[in-house]
């Protein structure tokens, strides 16, 4: 959780804003997945997301669905991210955000979850289908082990929703783009901005945006609205579609250039 709050304090005094990659940890394999988070915080991520295996992604889109099931056929689970997480935080200090559903948490038991994931180096939890009035015990467990709960809002949620998920949230509150599922769009709604606004008055944490995001132009209309983006379905149609140095080159490219517009 420090790291992340370091983060985000460090940005906003030099003047920038965090990009905030996503994805799928086992996708194409665990060393591949550990060689693009190094060579993503070389280019310019400042918070990675590793994606959590699973099933039933209800939050996710095809794109990230397919890398869910390429990563669970090579046997990757939350035990497997967990110390993949690891093995990133002894080569890089960048947040480590573990994105994943709440069965294999719920599974691998919450507290030992919390506990496993601070000693490896984990910095905070996302975890799409966990609602506020049922998150209490992951919340105690996570802020007990120093790890940030970090929840999300919505188009939907409305003002005092959002009011409660930014007193919940630890490190930054995930505010979804689109009502809908993950995926890269051509455009986002007309309305985001105004609503990313509203937000803005009904919280005092830092503010991320994701869902449908995937150019630098998006990125670049987004970023006075925020502290920060998240990319992910644009990464994960790269390495579905790419393989061995040419992969890890195009995504460390396209990190540097989703980076560039977040700067001073």
């Amino acid at each position: 959780m420090k790291r992340i709050e370091a983060a985000f304090r460090r940005l906003k005094k030099q003047g920038e804003k965090a990009l905030i990659p996503f994805i799928t940890a086992g996708d194409p394999d665990l060393q591949t997945t550990k060689a693009l988070a190094l060579e993503m915080a070389e280019r310019g991520a400042d918070l990675l997301e590793l994606g959590i295996p699973f099933s039933d992604p209800l939050a996710d889109g095809p794109t990230i669905q397919a890398a869910s099931n390429r990563a669970l056929k090579m046997g990757v689970h939350l035990q497997e991210v967990l110390e993949l997480a690891g093995q990133i935080r002894q080569e890089t200090e960048i947040p480590l955000v573990l994105m994943g559903y709440y069965n294999p948490i719920l599974q691998y038991g919450l507290e030992r979850t919390a506990q496993e994931a601070k000693r490896l180096g984990v910095d905070g939890f996302i975890i799409p289908d966990l609602p506020l009035e049922e998150a209490g015990p992951w919340r105690q467990a996570a802020m007990a082990a120093e790890l940030a709960p970090i929840f999300l809002a919505a188009p939907t949620s409305g003002a005092a929703r959002i009011k409660k998920a930014g007193h919940l949230t630890r490190g930054f509150l995930y505010y979804v783009s689109v009502t809908g599922i993950t995926g890269a769009r051509q455009a986002l709604p007309a309305d985001l901005v105004a609503a990313l606004k509203e937000v803005r008055t009904l919280v005092k944490c830092p503010l991320a945006v994701g869902f449908g995001i995937s150019t630098p132009e998006q990125v670049q209309g987004l970023a006075p609205y925020v502290d920060g983006v998240v990319v992910g379905s644009a990464i994960v149609q790269r390495v579905a579609r790419l393989k061995g140095p040419e992969l890890i080159k195009e995504v460390g490219d396209f990190i540097a250039a989703l980076k560039a517009p977040l700067r001073k």
